[in-house]
């Protein structure tokens, strides 16, 4: 099944023509950018051509990792996602004319996701659409073609595992207003290069939507003062 073919599927949407358009796409380097908050997270300070990356727990962490990617020049899909919004995505960053999105690919899930990796730079799934067998091939095809693979949810085999593991909302104050922030921590662990434990606490999303660094809480600020 050729990229171009894909957008013939019932159900399947493009982001302005990506997905003929992406089939002239060149290749742009081994480690695709990703924005300077994400970079301590993972081995390479980017996407390696031929990873596959597990995140658990959220969405906007995976949005987040293809923002810089697609704002320089990359093109990305989403599969099995039918909840993803293109509104969150460019909140966040995502450059979404470089974006297509195959939100209920069906019984057709691993042929879809084995298409756009072969004419995508990164293509992010959802985890429960594969099983084990099919998640293996989709990593050994990711290797041979030089894409990225992103799991939302738990992958077999993956290089790297991002894992959200708190967050708190800010913006409410006196029990009004808007919420603006919201602090996580994301730990990271995987294989390899990846087997020293990475942290960063982010903002995902910061008030102006795309992510930032969390600044230190005021009481580990005083501790140190003191």
């Amino acid at each position: 099944m050729s990229v171009a073919a894909l957008a013939a599927l019932p159900g399947v949407s493009t982001a302005s023509g990506v997905a003929a358009e992406a089939e002239h796409a060149q290749l742009t380097g081994r480690v695709l950018p990703v924005r300077p908050e994400l970079r301590r997270l993972l081995p390479s300070a980017g996407l390696r051509r031929g990873s596959t990356i597990a995140v658990r727990g959220s969405v906007s962490l995976l949005l987040a990792l293809l923002a810089e990617a697609t704002a320089t020049g990359s093109w990305a899909a989403a599969v099995g996602m039918p909840d993803l919004g293109l509104v969150a995505a460019a909140e966040l960053g995502v450059e979404v004319s470089r974006l297509a999105l195959v939100p209920r690919p069906g019984a057709e899930f691993a042929a879809v996701a084995g298409a756009l990796l072969d004419g995508m730079d990164v293509v992010a799934v959802a985890a429960r659409g594969a099983a084990p067998h099919e998640a293996r091939r989709l990593s050994a095809r990711a290797r041979h073609r030089g894409a990225v693979l992103l799991s939302l949810g738990p992958w077999p085999g993956a290089e790297v595992e991002l894992d959200c593991v708190a967050g708190r909302w800010t913006g409410l104050e006196g029990g009004h207003g808007y919420l603006r922030e919201r602090r996580v921590r994301v730990q990271g662990a995987g294989r390899g290069a990846a087997t020293r434990p990475r942290r960063a606490d982010l903002l995902l999303p910061g008030s102006a939507g795309a992510p930032a660094a969390a600044p230190e809480p005021v009481l580990e600020l005083a501790r140190e003062v003191s």
